[in-house]
């Protein structure tokens, strides 16, 4: 198929995290991540490298053999899942290069919030939210995982347990008290 028909570019966005979604770092900022997370995306990046981009390879290589490679599914589908392959080895390598990590069980202030730490609040609506704070690349919101980039993460750090802090939301102040402060042990 001619690439005028295809929307595609030569120049692939090599920013590109989680399903094309840039998961860009404030300028000048340093890539805090946790250890668990950086083990997490070495091990995804070698599947990638070691399993899924081989097989894929095989397959295309299979399909390409063939014949008419225009209408032949397998090579299509083939291509494009070894560009998404390759678009998030590239990335993954980058953000790995530029990690910074921080092991929280170190922290010598456990009293107060830190990265990595796991802090239980309450809002004035009265609901107990418990979170860990993370880093960019390890953030997963819905399991009580938030980047320390979040607003409510930045609300957090250097506060202490007892402590009431604010909170802007789109609604309006929020107030949050802190009821305890924990970080893994080692």
């Amino acid at each position: 198929m001619n690439k005028a028909f295809v929307k595609e570019s030569d120049q692939e966005d090599d920013d590109d995290g989680v399903d094309g979604q840039a998961l860009a770092l404030p300028a000048g900022t340093k890539n805090y991540i946790t250890k668990y997370g950086y083990a997490a995306l070495r091990e995804e990046l070698a599947h990638l490298v070691n399993t899924e981009r081989p097989d894929v390879v095989q397959i295309v290589s299979w399909a390409a053999a063939n014949g008419d490679r225009s209408e032949n599914g397998d090579y299509l589908y083939g291509k494009k899942r070894l560009r998404e392959i390759d678009r998030r080895i590239r990335f993954l390598t980058k953000r790995l290069e530029v990690a910074e990590v921080v092991d929280p069980s170190t922290q010598p202030n456990k009293d107060q919030v830190f990265f990595g730490a796991t802090v239980l609040y309450v809002d004035k609506a009265g609901e107990e939210h418990k979170v860990t704070i993370v880093g960019v690349d390890e953030a997963e919101p819905l399991q009580g995982k938030i980047s320390w980039i979040s607003p409510v993460a930045r609300a957090l750090i250097k506060a202490r347990e007892g402590d009431t802090i604010g909170l802007r939301t789109p609604s309006g102040m929020d107030e949050l008290d802190i009821l305890e402060i924990s970080y893994p042990d080692e």
